[in-house]
């Protein structure tokens, strides 16, 4: 019998439905931080940004 309780992304705890998905405030912020720090991409060529024209 396999267990259905999710985990939190960050550390792999059970979720707290206050937090979901995550399991406290500090994962929530964890995450937060590696989304502002550029930590999340997508595999793939980089984009071509307007600002990188050289102009």
């Amino acid at each position: 019998m396999t267990s259905t309780t999710r985990k939190c992304p960050i550390c792999r705890k059970p979720r707290v439905a206050e937090h979901s998905p995550f399991c406290s405030q500090r994962c929530r912020d964890r995450d937060l931080v590696k989304w502002l720090d550029d930590g999340y991409a997508l595999p793939g060529p980089p984009a071509d940004r307007p600002d990188d024209d050289g102009v």
